[in-house]
């Protein structure tokens, strides 16, 4: 395999950057890769590190961090429409992406992975033209994402202090949404404390509860939250957390390629891959069926469909 970059987000799981990188590098060596490795603190730097890196030619760009930081990196990809490869270290809190790609968790083993060099060809998804990996939401999820920065920020709070903080501060607003979801020719609407667009469909029974069993389907899995009560609306946010909304009750579901969300408010704060931002109404969702190159586990199958 080519030289490869290897964008560290410094701030991931537990952070210490500069030890993964020595770790990473280690890794690489072992199997027979030279990597070049480079820190960065936010995805501004992220961005600019993956743009650089396919000025110098790079083939293969690894994200090592997190969902944000893979939904950071794997954005320039798809905008810079090269054939670049996209590699995955999951060095995250939760890592749902790489699980879903059935990455392994360990170091040297998604290293191994990497150098293997089997290419899936797999969906992401968008909302004006904002890409996502994994998911993207309205309402509690994000409100609640927003606070907790906000108490990291200015409170010095951890992350799980300001989450159980932000979480009582959604509670106490108790907050709803009127919206207008336009799909497949039909439209609704809905008075909703959360809605939630995923990248392809999620299994809701069995032992892989929670996964998504293929990424190249070409659909967006909508749920929408129906009335609940202020336990539900926080049991709504721990689910949305670790990526078990699924699994709760009080849900409208559906499938479709395209989704359009309007609403009587100008713009929505909205949530990508865990990463908030301010969006303009209507919300246009629409899936982008086999649009991202990644490197995978050559047991996923007929999903692999070369070598790097």
């Amino acid at each position: 395999m080519d030289k490869i970059a290897v964008v560290i987000n410094a701030g991931a799981g537990q952070g210490r950057g500069r030890e993964q990188a020595e770790k990473i590098l280690s890794a690489f060596a072992r199997v027979g890769v030279q990597a070049q490795v480079e820190l960065a603190e936010d995805g501004d730097r992220i961005a600019a590190a993956v743009r650089a890196a396919l000025s110098r030619g790079a083939r293969v760009v690894v994200g090592a961090g997190g969902d944000g930081t893979l939904n950071a990196v794997a954005a320039v990809l798809l905008a810079d429409g090269a054939e670049a490869t996209l590699g995955i270290l999951p060095l995250g809190t939760l890592n749902h992406f790489a699980r879903d790609l059935g990455i392994p968790l360990e170091l040297e083993q998604a290293a191994a992975v990497i150098a293997a060099g089997h290419v899936a060809c797999i969906d992401t998804a968008e909302v004006n033209g904002k890409p996502f990996l994994n998911n993207s939401s309205i309402g509690l999820y994000p409100d609640i994402v927003h606070e907790r920065e906000r108490q990291q920020a200015r409170l010095g709070r951890g992350k799980w202090p300001a989450f159980a903080w932000a979480c009582m501060a959604a509670l106490r607003r108790f907050p709803f949404h009127t919206v207008m979801l336009e799909a497949d020719g039909r439209d609704y609407e809905r008075r909703t404390p959360f809605v939630f667009v995923g990248n392809n469909d999620y299994d809701m029974e069995g032992v892989n509860i929670g996964a998504r069993p293929c990424l190249d389907d070409g659909r967006l899995c909508v749920y929408v939250a129906r009335h609940g009560s202020r336990l539900g609306l926080f049991a709504f946010a721990i689910a949305a957390l670790f990526g078990q909304l699924h699994r709760m009750r009080g849900l409208d579901h559906l499938l479709t390629e395209k989704l359009r969300i309007d609403s009587h408010a100008p713009e929505l704060r909205v949530a990508t891959d865990g990463e908030v931002a301010q969006l303009k109404t209507p919300l246009d969702y629409r899936s982008r069926p086999k649009s991202l190159r990644v490197l995978v586990p050559a047991q996923r199958g007929n999903a692999t469909e070369a070598k790097a």
